[in-house]
This record gives C-alpha cells, structure tokens and sequence, in this order.
C-alpha cells in the first residue's frame, strides 16, 4: 500500500488524484488530521485514517501496512516543521515501509538563505540516516507563490517587491504528476531528484513585463515592515523575505528537464499562467 500524508492539501491532494489514475484505490492510503474532509476518497475506495504529524499513534495506525510513505513537507518552518517531519519519518520506519518518499525543494541546502530549504535539508539528513530507502523530490518554487508575491501589484500595475533574481516557477499539478508517476515506479530515484522545474527561470521584472506592469525594488526592511503592518508575523515576514534573498543567490535558478521526461511533456509555464489570467 502507498500512504500519502496531507492528502486534503494543496499539494497532497493532488498527488493521490493522479496517483488513482495509476494504481488502483484499494492500494493507496491517506493519512489526515480530518478524515470527514477526505470522505470523497474513502467514497472511491481509498483508506482514509487519521494522523498528524504531532500524534506518533495517529500515524503508526494511519502507516500501518504501507510499503511507500509519501510525507508532504508541513508548512511549519525552523525547528518545529523538522521535529515533525522527524515523527513522520520514524514513524514510517516503525511501520515497516520500505521507502520514504518527501517532498523538498529545489534549493535544499543546509547554508540557504532560505529557512524553508534549511529545513529541508536537515529533513534529509534524518532520512538519510533512518536506515529505509528513501526518495526526496526536490520540487522547483511554486506558481502559486510567484502569484501570491505579485498579486497586489499585477492588479494595481506597479510590483513593489525587494531586488529578486530568477525563479523556475513550477506548477502545483505538473508537480503532483511527477509525485505519482515516481510512486507507481517506486525505486526510481535514490536519495534527492534532481531539480523538478519547468524550463525557464523569471524574475519579477520578467513577470512584471509579461503582465504589462512596472518592476520597481521595495527596500528589504519597507517590504518586511510592509508584512508585519499587514497582519503577517515578525519571524514569517522575515522567511518571506529570505526568498528574495535566497533568488538573488541564484539558489532557485536552476532548470532541469527532469520534470519533463517524468510527465512525459513540458511542464507549464508560468508565462501561461500568466497568459491565461489575461485572458480571463
């Protein structure tokens, strides 16, 4: 059985769709925190069991039996999202699976200027260690945060973002297309992927340019000031942040046609996402 953690999630959820197009349900389990959000899956034959990732028991019954672990990487940052991918994975081994898969990121690296890929990183040396096989799906920067950075001034015509640097921007499906295709063919990867990206690397002026608005650079402390006096949290507002600092080392850069060979086409742009929301 291949259990997929966070399968009510953005990401999660769409990885067991794809995956029910290529195994049949009876073999895929989801472990959640809310089964009643995840009775549509239970309805077509999925095993759905509760389990979070702050409840060891919750997730040694949701693993039980599983030969792949899928662990969705929590939004949590710094020490508290380790210590709970950290339960995840000594859970998984305590089940018996014989391999992990996790999804990190593009930039994992243990020196990122971003706490996110910092985390991950020290995700994957726990994995690394646990003894089981293990797959780490080093997934390029979503779609989604490039629109959610850019939305405010995509709508007023003016991105007023700190000085960035160029971002393989990927998308969510082509993402969990990847995740499905790699589970139904377990033992396709040892150990990190290479970078799972689309083809091209944009920044935001790049973006700026295809939305027909201006490109102009926000100081890093007006851009932070900006997020805490909107609600955001101190310690979040300066994550955020670290994505522009990290972009500006290059650390999101990288293209690869990993990505493409796996979904068996190019992935999607956001330059047609972009298109797209032109259009209406």
């Amino acid at each position: 059985m291949i259990v997929v953690t966070g399968a009510t999630g953005q990401l999660g959820g769409r990885i067991v769709e794809r995956l029910l197009t290529r195994v049949p349900a009876e073999t895929v389990g989801v472990s959640v925190r809310d089964p009643k959000k995840a009775q549509p899956l239970a309805d077509r034959g999925v095993r759905v069991r509760e389990g979070g990732f702050a409840d060891p028991g919750g997730l040694a019954h949701a693993f039980e039996g599983a030969t792949q672990i899928l662990i969705v990487s929590v939004d949590r940052l710094g020490e508290e999202g380790v210590r709970q991918h950290r339960t995840a994975i000594d859970a998984a081994v305590a089940a018996g699976a014989r391999r992990i898969l996790y999804t990190a990121h593009m930039g994992t690296s243990p020196t990122s200027r971003f706490q996110a890929c910092r985390d991950h990183a020290a995700t994957e040396a726990y994995l690394a260690g646990s003894g089981v096989p293990y797959t780490s799906l080093r997934n390029g920067f979503y779609t989604a945060s490039a629109l959610q950075f850019a939305g405010h001034g995509l709508a007023t015509g003016e991105l007023a973002l700190p000085a960035d640097g160029p971002v393989s921007w990927t998308d969510h499906d082509d993402l969990a297309e990847a995740a499905a295709v790699i589970l139904a063919d377990e033992g396709r990867f040892e150990g990190p992927t290479p970078p799972l990206t689309a083809a091209e690397a944009l920044t935001f002026a790049d973006i700026a340019g295809l939305a027909g608005a201006t490109r102009t650079i926000a100081p890093d402390q007006t851009f932070r000031d900006r997020l805490v006096a909107d609600g955001v949290p101190e310690d979040m507002a300066g994550h955020l942040l670290g994505v522009f600092l990290a972009a500006r080392e290059g650390e999101f850069a990288t293209v690869d046609p990993t990505l493409a060979e796996l979904i068996g086409r190019e992935p999607v742009s956001l330059r047609t996402v972009l298109r797209r929301r032109a259009a209406g």
